[in-house]
């Protein structure tokens, strides 16, 4: 039998408080209901003895301490799913907005998730294609891994993720893959872009969308990620769909975490942030991956804006620990109107060599990266020396190193918005642009692939003024 408990003893922010409750439990949902009859549904986030602390979803303007009851339901927040998610729009907290009416479920699961068993866990292989060159070529997404992209305010992360959802694909049978698209804190404009961007053209029957606008109640900033990674698991291991989870922006999260954790009253650690921002992204994080015995993966792609540019911030100095590498967009880059401004030698996959090379993508693919990081990174040193001394007294060989850097930004790294690369595509705009070096500059490729694929008179023309 469910008590209702009459009136509040507290209310602070969107939190409420109530005094000698029993039986409830941790992440219980509960019904606010006014005397007026309305109702609105909140979250337990705190107990203490018989203290329970409450977030209400709807905001807590309107509510005294004396004209609410409020039911605890006896269980936590959960989802509706079925395979007929796909293809639908969801608000933060998993509820249509699609106006195609409610899901009929096969099944209802607890928002939080289970750990994963580590002994259980199956070790990433084999890639999913972006067709962004900067991506498939020199960081590789793996299936089953976590990689985050590092942007900051106001640059096109956003056109970026929205390329990736549109063109991302598995090698081979492309029937078992989907895309769960989280948006968190973004304006109604950023929303209506991701709309009918996939609409357009058209990725949406393939993506499950849970948006949560910046006008949206502040609680759903935290539910939406937990809602897209619980319809990404029942698609993979459920349903056997290799799923790629695109979360943006996980910044606008973890402020929502800080706003909720001061609410509270909690002891702020670094810039504010909960002592607990670690182990809470982890939470989150680590429910990517693969399962032996269970077919279908899920891989994470979070997006996050780096506050002030500042790569050291908390937010990815804790992601950065806990993920497999990062995707980097520069500000010079984008300002520059190169895109995808993704700087490539501070982005990384460590997971990238177990799945790429021979039986994966093309044998030549790890030697080729390699010597395109090498190569790359003496670019930066010949634009140093040439900013001192000038570009005509360089030698002739770092002006060809010079050289190299200006195609291999504007052939490789730069593309459309639209333009969907293959890896053999990818690759061979790698080997282009190092047709400009001598072959003796080329020490990370061995012999027999250098007879192969490198041709010193197939220097790509510039793009120029694109």
């Amino acid at each position: 039998m469910r008590i209702d408990y009459i009136g509040l003893s507290e209310v602070s922010g969107p939190l409420i408080t109530l005094d000698h409750v029993s039986g409830v439990g941790y992440d219980e949902m509960c019904e606010i209901t006014f005397s007026s009859g309305k109702r609105r549904t909140g979250r337990v986030i705190m107990l203490e003895g018989e203290r329970a602390v409450v977030q209400v979803f709807e905001g807590t303007h309107g509510i005294s301490l004396e004209n609410v009851s409020t039911r605890f339901t006896g269980k936590p927040m959960s989802l509706p799913l079925s395979r007929e998610i796909l293809g639908r729009v969801f608000d933060g907290a998993g509820k249509p907005i699609d106006g195609l009416g409610a899901v009929c479920p096969q099944e209802v699961r607890n928002i939080n998730g289970s750990a994963i068993n580590p002994v259980a866990r199956k070790y990433p292989r084999s890639c999913i294609y972006t067709g962004i060159s900067a991506i498939d070529g020199m960081s590789t997404l793996i299936r089953g891994q976590k990689l985050p992209i590092f942007s900051g305010a106001g640059m096109r992360h956003n056109e970026v993720a929205a390329q990736i959802v549109k063109q991302a694909h598995v090698g081979g049978d492309d029937g078992n893959f989907a895309i769960v698209f989280a948006a968190m804190g973004v304006k109604n404009d950023t929303a209506d872009f991701f709309r009918r961007d996939f609409e357009d053209a058209g990725a949406l029957q393939r993506v499950v969308m849970f948006l949560n606008l910046a006008s949206d109640p502040i609680i759903e900033r935290i539910l939406a990620p937990r809602c897209a990674l619980t319809a990404a698991e029942y698609l993979a291991f459920e349903l056997g769909f290799h799923v790629l989870v695109i979360m943006t922006d996980m910044t606008s999260y973890c402020e929502a975490l800080r706003e909720f954790s001061s609410s509270k009253g909690e002891i702020p650690s670094r810039k504010g942030y909960p002592s607990y921002l670690y182990s809470d992204l982890a939470s989150l994080y680590e429910r990517a991956g693969m399962i032996e015995g269970l077919p279908g993966s899920v891989t994470q792609v979070p997006v996050l804006t780096m506050p002030n540019d500042d790569i050291t911030h908390p937010i990815p100095d804790l992601t950065g620990y806990i993920t497999e590498g990062q995707i980097v967009l520069d500000r010079d880059m984008d300002q520059s109107k190169l895109y995808p401004p993704i700087a490539v030698l501070p982005s990384l996959s460590r997971l990238m060599k177990d799945g790429i090379g021979k039986g994966f993508t093309r044998e030549d693919h790890p030697a080729l990266s390699n010597q395109l990081f090498s190569s790359y990174a003496k670019v930066q040193e010949a634009r140093a020396l040439a900013g001192v001394i000038g570009e005509d007294e360089l030698s002739d060989l770092d002006k060809k190193i010079l050289e190299f850097g200006r195609i291999f930004e504007d052939k490789f790294v730069r593309q459309m918005p639209d333009e969907n690369r293959t890896i053999d595509q990818t690759l061979e705009e790698g080997w282009g642009a190092l047709a400009v070096l001598p072959p003796d500059e080329l020490d990370r490729v061995d012999a027999v692939l250098l007879k192969k694929y490198y041709k010193q008179d197939s220097v790509p023309a510039m793009r120029g003024g694109m």
